[in-house]
């Protein structure tokens, strides 16, 4: 928060626009003119998301059946596009925050809050703010994180490491939670807020990396209402999340033609596929791939073309706002490169030693019933998920590529798979796309729509918001795995 020398007055009054760079008062309101077709995304043509809407049924059927708010947001419209995966997804969410489990229905809306808070999510917290006083929540605990429950208060450690650097996580954390006290945690109601914190931290991903724009008031009629710049700053609506920007063109990146790219991504997954037929590499140099790669996550972003900004700077000018501000602490804390933890060397985290399918289903599914069926049921059905196209190509095995985008996401957070060549995650995922997976999964607040339109520009939309389910998914699992470790390690 905000080390960059300017005094602790200055950053209440002020905060920095991610976009455009520009210091704006915080208590600014403006009029901002909405046009009424601005759709669900500010990356995704509205008739896009709309024909698949109206094109399903089984959409408007799952709204009905498992959404909380009762309505069609924005989230959803834009999930529909693949409307399998929304199924599995509603499902698990409704469980987590409606159904029979430790918690009561007004603490999960205020984890939710709390956890999209850590990434400035304003959609997410205005969506839950709503729905935790219509489940009885008590308003005052929306002044601040120092009026709720000390037992709340304590989510606060556990909630910054999950969200940014959860390999940090050690049974200790567990254990002073879950000591005994009036304001302890039982183990079951504890799994229940690590599966909401991690659900919303993923979530906040999917948000920023699609472009979700904000619901529109009902109440607003002639599409003009007032806007806080602590949630926009005026470029924001005019400038980057433009459909229509013109002066966001290839050209600007100096990339090779998209449809050679397309070509050239196709040639090397079949290239790829015939080395691993000849001969397979040894497990020494597997591991040396795995090393390398890690490494080399810390140069993305840095410097980048579409930041004019070094990486260095992140966090010492960002500011964040008040009314975001008061559910967390440690605003300043965020994500630092696994691979650059120098003379601590935090050891890799070895899937085969904790991994989902052997021990953490069953913990979870053991402390809170069926949570566990329904996750697993998600992350299977984002991983297996495929339509055989690529861009205009048919008949297409992308198995190779969905595996490369749900490892990548695991080597950032330091989680390494024994049997994954990760020469292949080189070969497959080129820069700007390496760049747009960092920064959706790591800081997704920072997410443009320059990044968004930079990697595989002949594919579809739907298919860019297939990476997105699977960053998130990816990023839920990895966040987890340190979290039940964690309490495994506790439980022994």
């Amino acid at each position: 928060m905000n080390r960059g020398g300017s005094s602790p007055s200055a950053a209440t009054n002020y905060l920095l626009c991610t976009n455009c760079r520009k210091v704006l008062r915080k208590d600014k309101r403006i009029r901002v003119s909405q046009p009424l077709t601005r759709g669900p995304s500010a990356f995704i043509p509205e008739k896009e998301v709309v024909q698949a809407n109206t094109a399903d049924e089984r959409t408007n059927f799952l709204v009905e059946e498992y959404s909380t708010s009762g309505r069609l947001d924005n989230i959803t419209q834009v999930m529909s596009l693949h409307t399998q995966y929304l199924e599995s997804f509603l499902r698990s969410q409704f469980y987590m925050l409606r159904m029979d489990g430790p918690l009561p229905l007004p603490y999960r809306h205020y984890i939710a809050i709390m956890a999209a808070a850590r990434h400035q999510c304003s959609y997410l917290i205005n969506m839950h703010v709503d729905e935790f006083l219509k489940t009885g929540g008590m308003a005052e605990w929306l002044n601040g994180l120092e009026y709720v429950p000390q037992r709340l208060k304590n989510l606060n450690e556990i909630n910054k490491l999950l969200a940014h650097r959860p390999w940090l996580i050690t049974k200790e954390h567990i254990q002073k939670l879950v000591k005994t006290g009036e304001n302890n945690w039982s183990l079951p109601e504890l799994v229940h807020a690590v599966v909401l914190l991690t659900h919303y931290h993923a979530l906040a991903s999917f948000v920023f990396g699609s472009g979700i724009n904000p619901e529109r008031d009902p109440e607003i009629s002639n599409g003009v209402r007032l806007i806080s710049v602590n949630n926009f700053c005026v470029c924001d609506l005019a400038n980057d999340n433009n459909i229509e920007n013109a002066s966001l063109t290839s050209s600007n990146f100096g990339i090779v033609d998209s449809l050679s790219e397309l070509e050239a991504l196709m040639e090397r997954m079949k290239r790829l596929q015939e080395e691993r037929e000849d001969e397979e590499a040894s497990q020494e140099e597997m591991t040396t791939r795995f090393e390398k790669e890690k490494k080399e996550s810390l140069f993305v972003v840095s410097g980048d073309t579409f930041h004019s900004f070094p990486h260095s700077d992140f966090e010492d000018d960002m500011i964040v706002t008040s009314d975001v501000s008061r559910y967390i602490e440690d605003p300043g804390f965020g994500y630092e490169d696994f691979a650059r933890r120098g003379e601590e060397h935090l050891p890799t985290f070895r899937a085969q030693d904790y991994t989902w399918e052997n021990h953490g289903f069953s913990l979870v599914n053991r402390l809170y019933s069926d949570i566990g069926h329904l996750l697993d049921e998600k992350f299977r059905m984002v991983y297996n998920l495929t339509y055989n196209t690529m861009a205009t190509h048919e008949d297409v095995d992308t198995t190779m590529l969905r595996r490369a985008l749900f490892n990548y996401v695991h080597c950032m957070f330091g989680i390494r798979y024994d049997d994954y060549d990760y020469g292949e995650v080189n070969q497959l995922l080129e820069r700007s796309l390496k760049v747009y997976i960092k920064t959706v999964t790591c800081y997704p607040e920072r997410t443009t729509k320059r990044m968004y339109d930079s990697y595989w520009r002949q594919f579809k939309h739907s298919e860019k918001v297939h990476v997105n389910l699977l960053l998130m998914e990816a990023r839920m699992q990895a966040e987890l795995l340190y979290a039940l470790r964690a309490i495994t390690r506790h439980l022994t």
